[in-house]
């Protein structure tokens, strides 16, 4: 039977009861207040949000908006206002072209335009960060499953947060749980986009859909299938299937901690190694 976006339907109000009880019991674990998140307008951080809410109650979240002037579209922002005011919750709202514009004016020029384009996500982390400290919060990341199998976020940027609530979440399915928490549609289903230079749509510079990378995403992973077997269980071409795969295994040092190099070193008393089961008194 040939998979289809029907294979990736969740039951919403007990994904949403899951996540829930885990941001609960992780916020208290760590002796924090609340969370803070950045707000972009579109669906992961609307959806994360929203859920953020209903976990800890509004006073207890802070949405950032950290627009990029000449960037960041007008909807967007427009979105994100309508979104915070939504949900009720306390907002800033912070534009970093000024920010920016200072860092590239003490750098050299770079070649690559994603080196500068990825500088933004990494000052909106920092911004972030600063606010959490501020009200011993943590930081709500948006980062979805799909996303993070293949690698699109910058790293130490929006994948800098301490706890991804909706990361084991495809794209397609996030905005299924987004309609089903009251996201406007306009939000729920707007095309995704990181916004690291105008006109910036992830799609675009993907090559492939989020339904194809999702559906490719559940053969390969949830299925174990092959890339020849998902070839025909989805009905996408074996290109397509290896484009993914590669994205995944060009991506793996982003979903790790920094490797620590393999050396060995016998300490008196022992033999040296940072995995300890502690045992509270």
């Amino acid at each position: 039977m040939m998979l289809t976006l029907d294979s990736l339907k969740i039951d919403s109000k007990k994904v949403t009861e899951s996540i829930c009880e885990f941001t609960k019991e992780f916020i208290r674990k760590a002796g924090a207040k609340g969370v803070v998140i950045g707000i972009s307008g579109g669906v992961d951080s609307s959806t994360t949000a929203a859920l953020m809410v209903r976990a800890l109650g509004r006073n207890n979240v802070l949405g950032l908006l950290l627009p990029e002037e000449g960037v960041t579209p007008k909807e967007d922002l427009d979105d994100a206002r309508e979104l915070v005011n939504l949900l009720g919750i306390r907002w800033e709202e912070i534009e970093i072209s000024t920010i920016v514009k200072r860092y590239l004016d003490l750098l050299p020029k770079a070649k690559d335009v994603l080196a500068e384009g990825n500088l933004k996500p990494r000052i909106r982390m920092t911004i972030l960060y600063y606010y959490a400290n501020s009200l011993n919060y943590l930081v709500a990341g948006s980062g979805d499953r799909s996303e993070l199998l293949i690698g699109y976020f910058t790293k130490y940027g929006d994948g800098g947060v301490d706890f991804l609530p909706i990361g084991r979440l495809f794209k397609t399915q996030v905005r299924q749980l987004g309609l089903y928490l009251g996201i406007p549609e306009k939000i729920a289903r707007k095309p995704s986009s990181p916004r690291l230079w105008k006109g910036h749509l992830a799609e675009r510079e993907l090559g492939i859909s989020y339904e194809e990378i999702d559906l490719i995403l559940h053969a390969l992973f949830d299925l174990n299938l092959s890339a020849m077997e998902a070839s025909k269980q989805t009905g996408l071409s074996k290109d397509k299937v290896l484009m993914v795969l590669r994205m995944y295994e060009r991506s793996q040092h982003k979903r790790e901690m920094p490797p620590l190099a393999p050396i060995s070193l016998e300490q008196e008393g022992g033999k040296q190694d940072d995995r300890r089961n502690i045992r509270h008194p």
